[in-house]
Parts: C-alpha cells; structure tokens; sequence
C-alpha cells in the first residue's frame, strides 16, 4: 500500500513462528494506509536473511521462537544495522524477556492485544523516531521501578547486595538525570513524570535535555535503547 499524502509506505517486516499469528498480521499490516508488507519471517534466522536483503524499516518481532529468538535476533539486527528500528510482540505484559529485548536495542512493545489502530501508530512513531510502550506493559515497568525491582525479575537489592550500594551512573549523569531516565524508558509522558517528581514540566525539559546531550541520544526513542543497555532503566524511579 502507498503512502499517505506522498510519503513513500514504512516497510515491514512481521517475524512470528506460529503461522496463523504471521499471516494475520501480514493481512492486518496490508490493510494499513500507508503501510507496506516488506515480508514476513518463521524466526529469528529468517528474518536477519529477510531484514538485509529487504531493507525493511521496521521490524514486528516476536519475543519466544525456536533457534535463534526474538532478543538475539534484536541484538543481531541492530548491531548489522542501527538504522533499523525494532517492535517486540510478547503474548503477556509482564514478559521480562521484553527488558533483555530492550537491552538488546527495540525501541518499542506492544502486547499482542494490539488492534489495527494502536498497530499503526506505533509504526508511525518508531518511524520517526520516537519510542513505543504499549500501556498493559507500562504499568507494569513502572510498578517494578517504583517498588526498586529489576523489571526483568531481580530486586535492585538482591542484585546490590554482591557490589556497591550506589552503583556509578553511566554517562555521567546525576541521580535525577538517571531518574528521569528510568521515566522515560517506562513510557511516562513529561506530565506524567513532572507529576511523579512533583517539579514543573519545564524542569522535566530541562533534564531531558541535559541527559539527552550526555548520552548522545538524537531523541527519547534512543534514550529508552539507552536506558536499557546500561541498567537505568532498572533502577529506583
């Protein structure tokens, strides 16, 4: 399908193992307006073939398939090509391999809930960069930075308890920067995370933009692949 007012489509890619899962998404992503099915893989091997020889744009990638899954074809894919952006599917809220997916450079999740709408316009935001949470995911990442747990299952404690109480900041960034970081890799919006720190937005922006510069991330879909790869993400928010 062409694109929308001129624009060319955003090419997808849709990595499932299941069949059924597969070939609906293909006939949901070709339904889409400006939207293009670039292709559709059984796997992790596949679709690293797929993804160089294609040159798809984004890539719809299951977390849980046999040989190679959805985190190391993550990790694979951006590390041939950091341009490619990808969006993890996981059948639960509360999958942790969707953390490790994180780590390994997606820039968004959605649950397999997702209708043709919220489908669309993850597209369209992982497209221009920016990051994608999907909200039943949200939750429970902000949950688990609230309460001081790992999200992907270890309680910061238990993980201290062998090292330094405070560990360093990557990137040299203060606590705060940090803090609103884990924020940000949780999906809050500057309002959101203005009211969970009780400051102004402006003093949110302000934060944003000295982290951003630090890290040397273009925008927060960066910042969130950031976050993840260095544990920010998993500390107490």
């Amino acid at each position: 399908m062409t694109g929308t007012a001129g624009q060319a489509p955003i090419r997808v890619l849709a990595v499932d193992d299941q069949r059924v899962v597969r070939e609906g998404l293909a006939l949901l992503l070709s339904l889409l307006p400006g939207v293009e099915v670039a292709g559709t893989a059984a796997d992790g091997e596949e679709a690293l073939a797929l993804a160089a020889k294609l040159k798809p744009d984004v890539i719809l990638m299951d977390l849980r398939m046999p040989g190679i899954g959805g985190v190391e074809a993550t990790r694979r894919l951006r590390a041939a090509d950091p341009s490619v952006s990808v969006i993890v599917l996981t059948t639960y809220a509360d999958d942790r391999s969707v953390v490790s997916a994180l780590q390994a450079g997606a820039v968004g999740y959605l649950t397999k809930e997702a209708g043709a709408t919220e489908l669309r316009q993850a597209l369209e935001r992982v497209h221009s960069g920016q990051a994608v949470i999907d909200p039943a995911v949200q939750r429970h990442l902000v949950d688990a930075i609230a309460a001081g747990a790992d999200p992907a299952g270890q309680s910061v404690k238990t993980a201290a308890a062998s090292g330094p109480v405070t560990p360093a900041l990557p990137g040299g960034l203060t606590p705060r920067e940090a803090q609103v970081l884990a924020l940000i890799a949780a999906g809050l919006s500057n309002a959101e995370i203005a009211t969970r720190l009780v400051v102004s937005e402006a003093t949110v922006k302000s934060h944003i933009n000295r982290l951003l510069h630090k890290i040397g991330a273009r925008d927060r879909a960066q910042a969130v692949s950031y976050a993840y790869r260095n544990g920010v993400a998993c500390r107490e928010a």
